[in-house]
């Protein structure tokens, strides 16, 4: 990914709203999510959630498929594979990395 894909992509998810509707449909999987699904499991406005969703979309982060009258979301398993991909790239200079609890 481009420096600017991945600028893109963190700001879509720097949002809360948007970040939850990302994770959801991570859970979700292949089978995506209608956005009246995904309305009511985040307990948001369908009119706001459309805003965050074509967000998510310009960002490259979800995809949508028509299927009948409505519109199936899915997350963007290859955007966000390249993305973490890109932030743990030479992770650690190539040394297996310790995780500590400290804070």
């Amino acid at each position: 990914m481009e420096e600017t894909q991945i600028i893109s992509a963190l700001a879509a998810l720097a949002q809360v709203q948007r970040l939850r509707a990302f994770r959801a449909l991570v859970v979700a999987g292949p089978e995506g999510l209608t956005p009246s699904d995904m309305a009511g499991k985040l307990g948001i406005a369908p009119n706001a959630l459309s805003f965050h969703l074509k967000e998510l979309a310009h960002a490259g982060l979800v995809t949508s498929q028509p299927r009948g009258r409505n519109l199936i979301y899915r997350a963007g398993f290859a955007t966000m594979s390249s993305l973490l991909g890109y932030l743990t790239e030479h992770c650690c200079e190539g040394v297996a990395c310790e995780l500590s609890n400290k804070n």
